[in-house]
């Protein structure tokens, strides 16, 4: 064993990535890690008082560094002496200790922990903190729950898990983005984006793509967070109230999301290989008009405009060929065609991890390849490699940890989304191919949507994050620790659109059409974190300090270049060969950040919690006098379940009031916005490049504010089976970074500033947990969680002179949208009415867009439910959310168009007195007034777009081990398997209907650990 540890050892040493650390490691490894002879093996179980095995107790051979974990039959085999003494140990358990006294096999029952919610450790980001003792909000999902779902982004599995984080899709095709939002929006600019950080490092989440390169699948949503493998993360945290961020200072004002990645434990060397298939479908197609619907519409809609004497005419073929032309006997379901493919994602993952009682390890690779349900072959791969290594000295006062995370991810995808066209697309429309596989034009009468496989779009990025911890314990109570990250992330993509892609009626050649788009982007960024942390017990007082300091440096690249012109389509990856060069985009910024932040917990009485919080942020954004700014907040907790009112046999078995209060900040302005900036329009002047002014001095902007109060409940019944938590929360955001309008005869359109705008959030939150059954052989758990928010524009100085006055209305949340308010069709003259708010009598964007609709959900939450059963584990989680949303409408409001609609427009206006909601049918060679346009934007367009969603469910059943330290679990997930809603689209989240929703999933796998 001594010798397979050793060779271990050395293949970590060398690993290229720790070479700058080996000379330190081959001193310090030498001391701690050479294991005494083994004497004997001792196995045993380990189960709780209702006989159910525990999988992953810790058990050491106490005085000595040699320590395993149980399987997860609760298993274990340990060398040992028969006078050793072993320690058995897990979190919601009571440590037990256990004399071998000779014995060759070892029977051990754990208790359970009342006190559960003391062993459960969050992470606070520079502090962790006990559940029970917290003083701020900190919302966590682990991996037993993230490991239940086919997802490949981590923002994917926490939809509907969390109170007070919204989290939304914006497409079903891989790689795509999530927008998310952490107790509502709180500013009028910038994003709502929280702060990431992945093991200890801060992880920019803002997509480096460029619009006009990246494909209209993704526009320029392409998230970075799809770097990281949600099997590898341990336990994700969102930091929401003032106590919880405020020592993030001005990073904080949108929540702190914590990821931790997993490590390795004390014991035998573990290899564990995780194999799972998925299929992917979209979830629900909309009701379209058939073939003869929609002819018979189409018709009428040319003869109501005038045209119907030249439906006989030959000269117009070109402009009616689905009525003169196609086959009008023809029917093509287009959803199916275009977009009813089936998606297919492939995962393999190994892992190997262990070590002793100084040193753990753990190193992971994995490989993941998924398709889309578009034609063609586009897909997404993504590899990935990750490595934690962490040591401490045989005194315990040097410590050790280092972690590295790389992936590479190639997306390769068409040019352009078809589901639009797949809602659209004539139900008559040519076969998309001849008889001898080539598109089909059908003699240049339409354009074929195949041709878009045409085009290409690639996009390849690389990230890499490390972050190195060293500690070490200048006194018993006084620690001192450095943390150094680093991150960098690489997006090269590009876009081409041959000339081979248009229809030939049109004439183009690859030398005056042709174009390539590229994207060369890099965003690159080193953090230093030195600490002091001093823990002392005085008596009834525990105090805790912590003091540290930050420097960061971000830089970010981006070159984008368009070459147009081509001498052939085969050149076309060539800007070299490009006709005429375009630099779009070329821009260098740099970023840096300074802070000082500080922390002091006193705990009296282990019932009476104080918690002060600061930092002082330093900002290269702003001008001089500006940079600075101070953050801080209070946290009290009174556990007022400790006073002896409350005795063992209470029924009450914890209850906590805590209440915090305190400010963050905002510097996420852009850099290099309070100087003259100016810029490369694109054109020359005589041979001369020009420059323009795109931004005017102003030094005097500073930083934006959120203050936040929250008061919160936290209960415990019947020794904590039961357990709820409520909280009531106002986040009031001030000083808003807006743009000031400034008058056309200065030569720019606005100037960035301090606006005296106030943003208000509040809301109220509950969480749930409940341990319904606990036997030998049938346990069954609840969760359930509800949040209620509210947002209000509460001021906003010269709002109606701002560029922001057809936005946003004081008194009313920032999410809303100002719409007509459509009265239905007149009956006598067949067309859309509307209200005319400012009595003119002309309908005008301008004077009567003034209805108004608020898109936010007014409550969302989620249900899960977890039954064991044996050996079977069955998961179900139901998300649910109240909320508008546009509906069909939205995209086609008047039937007779040239492209199909949804079948409710065949019930339109055709005669006087018709007494319907569609207007008549028109062929769009005819004006309309804009009344379809009005339409489209009234809140005839909005909708309920609230719903119930299965968005999990997971069976697992784990295999009965045939031999010892083998354990085989096989499962079968689902992922949006079904939704019960009255909305009329697409999918209730997201109801654009120009982009894929996001799809139905049903994956198989299976996990071997040995």
């Amino acid at each position: 064993m001594k010798k397979s540890i050793s060779r271990m050892y050395r293949v970590f040493l060398f690993m290229p990535l720790y070479v700058f650390l080996m000379p330190f490691f081959a001193s310090t490894m030498q001391a701690g890690t050479v294991l005494e002879p083994p004497q004997a093996t001792v196995s045993g179980t380990v189960t709780d008082t209702s006989g159910n095995p525990l999988a992953g107790v810790n058990l050491v051979v106490e005085s000595k560094n040699i320590g395993t974990i149980s399987d997860l039959n609760g298993s274990f085999s340990i060398n040992a002496g028969p006078t050793d003494v072993l320690i058995f140990s897990m979190v919601g358990f009571k440590s037990h200790t256990v004399p071998i006294a000779g014995r060759g096999e070892v029977i051990v029952q754990l208790e359970e922990d009342v006190t559960v919610l003391g062993e459960v450790v969050l992470n606070a980001g520079y502090y962790s903190v006990s559940e029970r003792e917290r003083t701020g909000n900190i919302a966590t999902i682990k991996a037993d729950v993230m490991e239940k779902q086919p997802v490949a982004n981590p923002l994917a599995a926490m939809q509907g898990h969390l109170s007070g984080v919204n989290i939304v899709q914006s497409t079903g095709v891989p790689g795509g983005g999530y927008s998310i939002e952490v107790r509502g929006r709180n500013f009028i600019n910038g994003v709502s984006d929280p702060l990431f950080i992945v093991d200890g490092v801060p992880f920019g989440s803002q997509s480096l793509g460029a619009l006009r390169v990246s494909s209209e699948i993704l526009g320029a949503n392409i998230s970075p967070l799809n770097a990281i493998n949600p099997n590898d993360i341990e336990s994700i945290e969102v930091l929401k109230d003032a106590d919880a961020t405020a020592i993030y200072g001005s990073r904080g004002a949108n929540g702190v999301v914590l990821i931790t990645t997993k490590k390795g434990k004390a014991g035998k060397t573990r290899f564990d290989a995780h194999v799972s298939s998925s299929l992917g479908k979209v979830s629900h197609f909309l009701d379209l008009m058939n073939t003869q619907q929609y002819l018979e519409v189409r018709e009428e809609a040319v003869i109501n405009d005038g045209y119907g004497s030249f439906l006989e005419n030959p000269a117009f073929d070109y402009v009616w060929p689905d009525l003169k032309s196609w086959d009008n006997d023809r029917y093509t379901d287009w959803q199916k065609e275009l977009i009813g493919g089936t998606a297919y994602r492939n995962n393999a993952q190994l892992s190997v991890s262990g070590g002793a009682q100084n040193t753990h390890f753990l190193v992971s690779g994995a490989y993941q390849k998924e398709t889309t349900v578009f034609p063609g072959d586009a897909n997404y791969k993504r590899g990935s490699l990750r490595s934690q290594v962490d040591h401490s000295s045989d005194n315990g006062k040097f410590g050790v940890n280092l972690s590295i995370n790389y992936s590479s991810e190639r997306n390769r995808l068409p040019g352009v989304d078809f589901t639009s066209k797949a809602y659209s697309l004539e139900p008559n429309a040519p076969a998309l191919f001849d008889g001898e596989g080539n598109i089909n034009w059908e003699n240049n009468t339409w354009d074929n949507p195949i041709a878009a496989l045409e085009e290409t779009y690639v996009a390849k990025s690389n990230t890499l994050i490390a972050n190195s911890v060293i500690s070490y314990s200048i006194l018993q109570d006084l620690e001192l620790r450095s943390s150094f990250g680093f991150t960098n992330y690489r997006l090269d993509s590009y876009r081409t659109m041959p000339s081979s892609a248009r229809n030939p009626r049109l004439g183009l050649t690859p030398q005056s059409y042709s174009n390539l788009i590229t994207n060369d982007s890099q965003r690159q960024s080193w953090i230093l974190e030195p600490q002091l942390h001093w823990k002392k017990g005085l008596g009834p007082i525990a105090l805790d300090m912590l003091v540290g300091t930050t420097f960061q440096k971000e830089s970010t690249d981006q070159t984008v270049i368009r070459g147009e012109g081509f001498p052939s389509n085969g050149l076309i990856r060539n800007l070299a060969a490009a006709r005429t060069l375009e630099v779009i985009s070329d821009r260098d910024v740099e970023y840096r950040y300074n802070a000082i932040f500080g922390r002091v917990n006193l705990k009296l009485l282990e019932r009476y919690i104080l918690n002060l919080t600061g930092r002082r942020d330093g900002s290269s954004r702003f001008g001089p006098g500006k940079q600075f700014g101070n953050f801080g907040a209070v946290g009290l907790a009174w556990i007022f379940s400790k006073e002896n009112i409350f005795g063992e046999n209470s029924p009450l078995s914890y209850g906590k009031l805590r209440t915090s209060y305190g400010t963050t900040g905002s510097d996420n302005v852009g850099d290099y916005r309070y100087l003259d900036a100016y810029s490369v329009n694109g054109n020359d002047y005589n041979g001369v490049i020009v420059l323009e002014p795109t931004g005017i001095f102003n030094p005097q902007f500073g930083w934006e504010e959120n203050r936040k109060l929250e008061t919160a409940l936290e209960l415990g019944f019947f020794h904590d089976r039961l357990l709820l938590n409520t909280a009531w929360y106002r986040n009031r955001s001030s000083n808003q970074l807006v743009g000031i309008p400034l008058a056309a005869t200065t030569g720019f359109t606005e100037l960035t500033g301090n606006f005296d705008a106030l943003v208000e959030n509040t809301g109220f939150e509950v969480e749930l947990r409940t341990n319904n059954i606990k036997s030998r052989n049938l346990s069954w758990t609840t969760t359930f969680n509800l949040t209620v928010p509210k947002n209000k524009l509460v001021a906003f100085d010269g709002l109606e002179t701002s560029t922001f006055a057809n936005r946003y209305v004081i008194g009313e949340p920032l999410t809303i949208v100002k719409v007509f308010n459509a009265l239905g069709v007149d009956p006598e003259t067949g067309l859309y009415q509307f209200e005319d708010f400012n009595g003119d009598d002309v309908i005008s964007s301008s004077g009567d867009r003034q209805g108004i609709e608020d898109l936010a959900p007014k409550f969302y939450g989620g249900l899960g439910n977890t039954i064991r059963l044996g050996n079977f584990t069955l998961d179900a989680f139901f998300q649910f959310k109240k909320q508008k949303a546009y509906n069909t409408t939205r995209f086609r409001a008047t039937a007779g168009f040239k492209g199909n609609a949804p079948v409710e427009l065949y019930d339109r206006w055709q005669n006087p007195g018709d007494m319907v909601s569609v207007q008549r049918a028109f062929s769009g060679l005819a004006p309309t007034g804009g009344l379809d346009g009005f339409r489209m934007e009234s809140n005839a367009a909005i909708s309920d777009g609230s719903f119930i969603r299965l968005r999990n469910v997971s069976l697992n059943y784990n295999v009965p081990s045939f031999r010892d330290g083998l354990d085989i679990t096989v499962y079968l997930q689902g992922q949006n398997l079904w939704t019960i809603t009255d909305y009329n689209g697409p999918d209730p989240e997201q109801s654009s209907g120009l982009r894929l929703p996001p799809l139905r999933q049903i994956s198989l796998g299976i996990q071997v650990s040995y």
